[in-house]
């Protein structure tokens, strides 16, 4: 190649590279949030919740070793957290892949050959005769690169680059969930046993009152109508306690999913809890803004987003030619021994043009589709950020409602068992009938069980604003 021709070439290759920036189509539309939603929640008024930042590692307000273990568990061997992992060590491979295409592909090459021509196509050859074998030896190196006139290149890169956004957004989704259900499976598994402490005094007070009625009626005091209805409270009051026992096993199992191990190996230690976790603080919630900054959906959500509005940009390009600058060097002789010689070197440089021209349509076509996908990302966004505002603001109504109602049916329960005293008290008396203790007894169970109830929805609702507050990823990711 002489200097000017070598000159030029290089000249061609700075303005392509150049305007290698000028990319077509769209950039990823305005993610807007509502300005309505990233103030105060509306339900921060309650003395509950504090506006301070919520936390991360928000399980270990209830100060529980047990729940810390277990957590700690779910996070080294839940088997949908190392699904997610290799999803997202797959996807930032696809983002290395992309990136390789901002530069030049190299081939290498090597070939030893040994051929015979026809013998009808070879001039001067005596007839009757083969045409000579001959050896042929080559080795070179081919290059080429893609000019990016049109972007496609770096729109692809960007829509590689949003997909693993939204693959590490996915992971701290999952890790949420884990967290959230990991603590919920084990507070739901000491609220059975909760649940099933009271039945179990409940049960053993209706029996004394059973044996009671049996004794006064051998004694002729009593009536047959007495001892029929305490034995029927008695069974009724049975009768929940195979119920409460599957919930709390079923719990346990869920349980041992989450952290990694079979049912049989399930926690020893939550199988003991006798008492759902309980808070001593207000829990932080912080304010709408920080909520859509911090939930992992509404940031998978954007990130597709970017994603389908950079796959509009690679459809628009496919429109316009695509130019390659290559070349190739190397050497080719008839014997390995001449591979070196000067006279046997080869190259070859030039521009490569291709346009599918015939194909507009079809490109036009792939466009109107990323455009519609586009859009249908930017309306799943809108609706994640709502779903995260909605999610958020009903957890705070349902806890801060279940709180009072548990307040009720404490006061609830100390009036029962207060009634059931007194009940008690007059029959002994002989003020009252014995119908009116089992009523009163009858009344304090259900007040009793009422309140286990409860202490075990608050709980579950805690968990639930814990996980709508989006904790438990950046900690421990």
């Amino acid at each position: 190649m002489t200097r000017t021709k070598t000159l030029s070439f290089l000249t061609a290759a700075a303005a392509s590279a150049l305007l290698a920036a000028c990319a077509v189509g769209p950039r990823a539309p305005a993610a807007d949030l509502p300005v309505a939603g990233t103030g105060a929640f509306i339900g921060a008024a309650s003395t509950t919740v504090s506006t301070a930042p919520a936390r991360d590692d928000w399980w270990r307000l209830y100060d529980d070793p047990t729940l810390d273990g277990l957590i700690r568990q779910a996070f080294a061997e839940n088997n949908e957290l190392e699904a997610a992992f290799a999803n997202l060590r797959a996807v930032r491979a696809s983002l290395s892949e992309a990136r390789v295409g901002r530069f030049p592909t190299t081939t290498t090459s090597a070939q030893a050959q040994r051929s015979r021509a026809s013998a009808a196509t070879v001039n001067g050859l005596p007839a009757g005769e083969d045409a000579p074998e001959v050896d042929t030896y080559d080795a070179g190196l081919t290059a080429s690169y893609e000019v990016d006139l049109f972007g496609r290149v770096e729109s692809t890169i960007r829509a590689a680059r949003a997909d693993a956004r939204a693959a590490e957004a996915a992971l701290a989704t999952v890790q949420v969930s884990v967290a959230a259900e990991t603590t919920r499976a084990y507070a739901d598994a000491c609220s059975a046993n909760a649940q099933i402490a009271v039945a179990e005094r409940t049960l053993e007070l209706q029996r004394n009152t059973s044996n009671l009625t049996q004794t006064l009626l051998d004694g002729g005091a009593g009536t047959g109508l007495d001892v029929a209805s305490a034995r029927a409270a008695l069974a009724q009051t049975a009768a929940t306690l195979p119920t409460l026992r599957a919930s709390r096993n079923e719990a346990l199992y869920r349980l041992a999913t989450l952290t990694g191990v079979t049912p049989a190996e399930a926690s020893q230690a939550a199988a003991a809890c006798v008492r759902p976790p309980q808070l001593s603080r207000p829990i932080p919630i912080g304010d709408g803004a920080a909520l859509l900054a911090r939930r992992p959906d509404v940031r998978q959500a954007e990130a597709n987003l970017a994603a389908a509005a950079a796959r509009v940009n690679v459809a628009t390009a496919n429109l316009y030619p695509q130019i390659s600058l290559g070349g190739s060097f190397g050497s080719t002789a008839l014997d390995s021994s001449e591979l070196g010689d000067d006279q046997n070197y080869r190259f070859s440089f030039g521009p490569l043009i291709s346009w599918s021209f015939p194909n507009l349509f079809a490109a036009r076509a792939q466009i109107k589709a990323a455009d519609a996908r586009s859009d249908a990302a930017l309306a799943t966004f809108d609706q994640t950020v709502l779903t995260a505002l909605q999610e958020t603001e009903t957890a705070l109504s349902n806890y801060a409602n279940e709180l009072d109602r548990r307040a009720a049916l404490t006061e609830a329960r100390d009036q029962a068992a207060r009634a059931a005293n007194l009940s008690r008290q007059r029959f002994n008396a002989g003020a009252d009938s014995f119908l009116v203790v089992l009523d009163a007894e009858r009344t304090q169970a259900a007040a009793d069980a009422a309140l286990a109830q409860s202490d075990a929805l608050v709980t579950t609702y805690q968990i639930a604003l814990f996980r709508a507050l989006a904790g438990g990823w950046q900690a421990e990711s």
